[in-house]
């Protein structure tokens, strides 16, 4: 970035007191709170993460300086609940996603139900469409989800959302579109599964690794510039 184009001292320094100003709007909206899902505190939230992510951007740009703060962006979290307090019905939505990692694997598996139905449709096993019909109408998801490995398959990312309702769905009402009419709002708990989060972990855990075998060379390279004590002093 040219000179011209940096942001000037004046100007970082108003981005900080715009942070402060923001955390301490924060700080009153959640003392204030009226209960979990309180919209002021979400739009404090929102507030104090913008405020802060224009202060990173301008202290990079003057300083090539940078905040020890990440915070989460709004698209990451849920809008707050504006669903009922007592929900008289929930939905539960799940989705998981599979590879298809052996298909010879899922073949064989649906081959042997095939085997033992009369029922099933002649060579439903012979392709993969048809062994995954075999399988899912055989087995429960919970079921395939714990034996995925047993037919083939390899897991992928997955999410669980139990959403309210004011009153059950008259029967038959959604089953043409099931997941067309999701409000966010009336989640009330959600559960995510995925890679993205073991990566996590085991870089952490590879960085504990590391800091071991550093301890541990810097304490053998200390014993050996020790010397051994003479005995006669």
């Amino acid at each position: 970035m040219s000179d011209a184009a940096q942001p000037t001292a004046a100007e970082v320094r108003a981005a900080a007191e715009a942070v402060k100003t923001a955390l301490d709007r924060h700080l009153a909206a959640v003392e204030r709170r009226s209960g979990e899902d309180d919209p002021a505190v979400y739009e404090a939230f929102n507030q104090l993460a913008a405020a802060a992510e224009v202060y990173d951007e301008l202290l990079y740009d003057r300083y090539d300086e940078v905040t020890p703060f990440e915070i989460p962006g709004a698209e990451d979290a849920l809008p707050p609940y504006t669903g009922p307090e007592e929900p008289n019905a929930l939905s539960v939505l799940i989705r998981r996603d599979y590879a298809v990692a052996e298909p010879q694997r899922l073949l064989a598996q649906a081959q042997r139900i095939e085997a033992a139905d009369e029922d099933t449709g002649p060579h439903a096993s012979g392709t993969v469409h048809g062994a995954l019909g075999l399988l899912f109408g055989e087995f429960e998801p919970d079921e395939i989800a714990s034996r995925h490995k047993e037919f083939g398959l390899e897991e992928g990312d997955s999410t669980l959302w139990v959403t309210a309702a004011d009153e059950p769905a008259d029967p038959g009402e959604w089953l043409e579109a099931p997941f067309d009419q999701v409000d966010e709002q009336r989640v009330i708990c959600r559960f995510d599964v995925s890679a993205v989060f073991d990566d996590d972990v085991d870089t952490a855990d590879d960085d504990d690794v590391i800091e071991d075998e550093l301890d541990t060379d810097l304490d053998e390279d200390e014993d050996e510039d020790l010397e051994p004590l003479d005995a006669d002093r």
